[in-house]
């Protein structure tokens, strides 16, 4: 697959340029550097005047840790110096803010210091290139620096903040569903049996790729009724399965296929509440996300739901949606062959959910391995940041280049250290079961047509076991 235009890797010198700025903005709201563009310093460990070799004292990076707060007087003028900056160019009533983006960035520039933005925005970098995701950031807003600046940390603040992503929702996962659904008491049990029962239904459900390369979910309108879930139990599942899917992405391929099989849809599987959080997930949240839509065997009732929906999308969006309604116009976007059977396809897949098993997330209890791989990463980071200060005040076009090659190279060790932190962080989800996601991050799109994916360990064996049907979960008994 080629890389696509305004990737790593295939950026124009305006766009480059834009990046390194973006860089800069972002670095100054963290107050890793100080408005100047310069990296926040203090006294080189000499006696106080000695100078150093070169005659003057060497200012060193301030290493600030994502895990231990700041003393209150670093965070108050670090704050302080954060917003006056990021107020710059902010418009009260801006007719272009159409999800309040401007109010939630500076709630959240008042609200969080910036080590905490630091710390959150990193962590949503997991697998990918540190620079992949400011771009899409950049991408989504048209290149312009503020703007983009202003829907980065809105996402940042929704993640932590209103729907608590990574401390929640990916923490928990399948296994603690399965465990509150038979032992929890209330809006916990309600939470947990509405969460599961989507997955079981395959209400939502990822398989394969289309011929762009792209992980595709597929949708299946027909089987959700309004009210059966709570609006707190779809908006989970859906976060959920969006955030599983980033894990299939393989680059240079960073957008999602998402087909909505409107097969024996009708008014009463309608229902606005969750197509609205859908529709601000990807426009807010997670941006430049979506490579194609894809509504399969529209029926005439959707015709004015349609002129509704469409009203809400963003017309960048709205030009992705395409309409099929056989099998020989779905091939247009995804070969015959890799199609589930209840679309007509010739595949031979039915999806199926495969229960968590017991123990799947031993490795999370062990806090002492997880500090030790979190202080490992927390050491990328700032190399990283090192190198981009760098590659931002370098002048000469060869030794930025230089810098740019080494940013990639610590930008591959985050990718390669994150799957090694990956078991202590994340839930296991039916894609690690079936053996899609391996543990090194590999990709098998089409596992059931292989070997069950192997481990060394016996709770991701006995997963692939489970995936191909040579045990149960009685067995584990």
């Amino acid at each position: 697959m080629e890389t696509l235009p305004g990737r790593p890797g295939n950026l124009t010198p305006e766009q480059d340029e834009k990046l390194r700025k973006f860089w800069e903005m972002f670095l100054q709201v963290c107050a890793v550097i100080g408005e100047e563009g310069t990296a926040e310093s203090e006294t080189a460990s000499e006696a106080p005047g000695k100078a150093n070799n070169s005659g003057s004292e060497k200012p060193k990076k301030k290493r600030m840790s994502l895990f231990k707060k700041k003393k209150d007087k670093d965070k108050d003028s670090s704050s302080t110096s954060s917003k006056s900056f990021a107020m710059d160019s902010i418009k009260e009533n801006d007719p272009e803010d159409k999800w309040g983006e401007n109010k939630t960035y500076l709630e959240t520039l008042a609200t969080h210091s910036p080590e905490q933005i630091r710390a959150t925005i990193w962590s949503m970098v997991k697998h990918d290139h540190p620079d992949a995701l400011l771009l899409r950031f950049l991408r989504a807003r048209k290149w312009d620096l503020q703007r983009a600046l202003v829907m980065l940390m809105s996402t940042m603040n929704w993640r932590c903040s209103d729907s608590r992503v990574d401390e929640e929702i990916m923490v928990n996962g399948e296994e603690y569903a399965a465990i509150n659904e038979k032992t929890a008491e209330g809006k916990n049990k309600k939470l947990a049996e509405d969460f599961l029962s989507q997955l079981r239904m395959g209400k939502s459900y990822c398989y394969g790729t289309d011929k762009a390369g792209r992980p595709i979910c597929f949708v299946r309108a027909r089987l959700h009724r309004a009210g059966e879930q709570s609006e707190e139990g779809l908006e989970r599942f859906t976060v959920y399965l969006i955030e599983t899917t980033r894990f299939m992405l393989s680059p240079p391929v960073d957008t999602a296929c998402v087909v909505f099989d409107l097969t024996g849809f009708s008014l009463a599987n309608m229902d606005y509440a969750p197509v609205k959080f859908m529709i601000k997930c990807f426009e807010a949240n997670y941006p430049e996300s979506l490579g194609v839509v894809l509504v399969h065997k529209s029926p005439w009732v959707f015709q004015g739901i349609w002129k509704i929906v469409r009203g809400w999308l963003d017309p960048v969006v709205a030009s992705k949606v395409h309409f099929t309604n056989t099998l020989k116009d779905l091939e247009e976007f995804i070969a015959a062959d890799k199609v589930p059977d209840d679309l007509e396809g010739t595949s031979g897949y039915s999806y199926q959910y495969v229960e968590p098993v017991p123990g799947e997330n031993a490795k999370m209890k062990d806090i002492e391995t997880k500090q030790k791989l979190v202080k490992e990463r927390e050491a990328l980071y700032e190399e990283y940041e090192s190198k981009t200060i760098e590659w931002i005040n370098e002048t000469d076009a060869t030794k930025r280049a230089a810098l740019h090659s080494e940013r990639d190279a610590v930008a591959k060790q985050l990718r390669e250290q994150y799957w090694r932190l990956d078991p202590y962080l994340r839930s296991r989800s039916l894609y690690d079961r079936i053996g899609v996601i391996k543990g090194d991050g590999k990709l098998d799109y089409y596992p059931s047509k292989t070997a069950p994916a192997t481990t060394t360990t016996t709770t991701n064996g006995t997963a692939a076991a489970l995936a191909a049907g040579e045990t149960s979960v009685d067995d584990l008994d």
